[in-house]
């Protein structure tokens, strides 16, 4: 995601330098980046990385070192935030030197579900894609191997939507797009099969103006599921050109001179997560588009 990221400058010219501002402002005074509610937050804190690095700003690990060394091993933490603390420090340190990597790995593998997926809840009955692609991205991040990947790969295809998407939950009619995208990556990089038709699928949530649904039945769409659609199709080696002129469009119309972007039509604050998010867009936009 960070290589298609760093394409994001060339659309967004002399507007990079705000995107900067404004990510550096969202950094607390405790290391950590701030959520909506103006807190230091671990989730936030990997988009706020992750959008630095992107536009090839340089990232203050000195500051977040510190932040995240607070949460020690990860005891306390929720599935996606013990993730998040494993994103964090793979952005903020070269060799993980002194990381508890093993620790925050063996917390995920609590998670671990019957059907060889992992959830958000230990415990559950089956597990997630969403809870999947964090569990996968963990294990990349601190240079480890998966275990029983074909488990995963098999809990994977049990979230099958009826309508060929995918979904969270077992026997849902209907696919939704973000999930839909992240269960084609950990497919791709664990090597399962991949239906064709997703590339289909998938384009069929981009509106005639620009932007991807969430859902069939959203109302308006919104920039997380263009940017993930987006990333899940260029994967997929689905050409973009027809769909990148009515895209950037909508990207831009989420756009502010404040320097961040707004999550959709109906939204009203700026945050680090769809920021980043109009900067993964952008760049496979970029890409997409004629030299």
């Amino acid at each position: 995601m960070l290589q298609v990221a760093r394409l994001a400058p060339q659309q967004l010219g002399e507007s990079r330098d705000l995107v900067a501002a404004f990510l550096r402002s969202r950094l607390a005074a405790d290391g950590g980046f701030q959520n909506r509610d103006g807190d230091s937050d671990l989730y936030y804190t990997v988009f706020g990385l992750e959008g630095l690095v992107a536009l090839q700003e340089a990232v203050p690990a000195e500051a977040v070192t510190p932040f995240l060394r607070h949460f020690g091993d990860g005891e306390g933490l929720d599935f996606v935030h013990l993730a998040c603390l494993a994103r964090c420090w793979a952005g903020v340190s070269r060799d993980l030197t002194g990381v508890p990597s093993r620790a925050i790995l063996a917390r995920l593998e609590d998670h671990r579900t019957g059907d060889g997926g992992y959830a958000q809840t230990p415990e559950a009955p089956h597990g997630s894609v969403y809870a999947g692609f964090l569990a996968l991205g963990a294990y990349e991040d601190f240079h480890a191997a998966l275990p029983e990947p074909d488990r995963l790969l098999d809990s994977i295809g049990g979230l099958r939507a009826h309508d060929g998407g995918y979904a969270n939950r077992p026997g849902d009619a209907h696919g939704v797009t973000t999930v839909t995208a992240a269960a084609v990556a950990l497919l791709k990089t664990l090597g399962g099969p991949i239906d064709p038709h997703l590339g289909m699928w998938l384009l069929d949530r981009c509106q005639p103006t620009g932007g991807f649904v969430a859902t069939p039945a959203a109302p308006i769409p919104d920039l997380l599921s263009t940017a993930t659609a987006l990333h899940a199709l260029a994967a997929l080696h689905v050409p973009l050109e027809g769909v990148a002129e009515p895209c950037l469009d909508f990207v831009d119309s989420l756009w502010t001179n404040r320097g961040g972007f707004f999550g959709s039509w109906v939204d009203d604050t700026l945050d680090c997560e769809y920021t980043y998010y109009g900067l993964l867009a952008l760049g496979h936009l970029t890409a997409a588009s004629p030299a």
